[in-house]
């Protein structure tokens, strides 16, 4: 009985040894990815070649009403090849409330050729309008 101790003691020392001489510290600390980040990121995604990419990240940038994107947003309103992404650029202009893109929302009224666009164009800047008087 005296040797199951023994052998017991022994195999609990070796598995204590090569824990201490196997385990390492693998863990690494990755940095926290700040709001910057994030935003960074977005605005990054508005100059991208991917369509839907570009659309998500304008969007993306309207729910965070991120003041950064406000000229990038009306350069894409004013100068992008797709509808989508200007009426996208639109919307997250309206979203941000920033008179700068409230007044390229008006604009682009105006001088867009899409008539889609306009027409989106002209429901940002009456939902705007609306809450600009209920809140007079």
């Amino acid at each position: 009985m005296q040797m199951n101790y023994k052998t017991l003691f022994a195999i609990l020392i070796m598995f204590l040894l090569t824990n201490l001489v196997y385990s390492q510290d693998s863990l690494q600390v990755v940095p926290r990815i700040t709001d910057e980040d994030i935003e960074i990121n977005y605005l990054k995604g508005t100059e991208s070649e991917n369509l839907g990419l570009k659309i998500s990240a304008a969007y993306y940038l309207g729910e965070r009403k991120s003041q950064k994107a406000v000229i990038p947003l009306m350069d894409a309103l004013r100068t992008d090849s797709s509808p989508e992404v200007r009426i996208m650029a639109a919307l997250s202009l309206y979203k941000i409330g920033d008179e700068r893109g409230i007044f390229a929302i008006k604009k682009a009224i105006e001088f867009d050729d899409n008539q889609q666009v306009k027409q989106m164009c002209g429901i940002f800047y009456q939902m705007h309008i609306a809450e600009k008087k209920q809140t007079e």
